[in-house]
């Protein structure tokens, strides 16, 4: 019962409350995608973008052919990626 009091006592004491260790903020909208399953890629204007779907060739009027990722953050459907 002794022991008891004595711990009771230390938890009142100002000063003594047990500290949780502080959690870094989380970027809501990187969790997100994060869920979903998607790639990061590297884009033709040298940004990072995070895509869901795959990746598809589509051909150019000079008559190559250019890399997009389909599906990506924000109202992008496809962005051109950098080879």
């Amino acid at each position: 019962m002794k022991v008891v009091m004595a711990v009771a006592l230390l938890f009142s004491l100002p000063g003594s409350t047990l500290k949780l260790p502080l959690r870094q903020p989380v970027d809501p909208a990187a969790t997100h995608y994060a869920r979903k399953g998607g790639r990061w890629y590297l884009a033709e204007n040298g940004h990072a973008v995070y895509c869901r779907g795959p990746v598809r060739l589509l051909p150019q009027a000079e008559g190559g052919l250019q890399r997009v990722a389909t599906f990506c953050q924000g109202d992008r459907s496809m962005v051109p990626l950098k080879d």
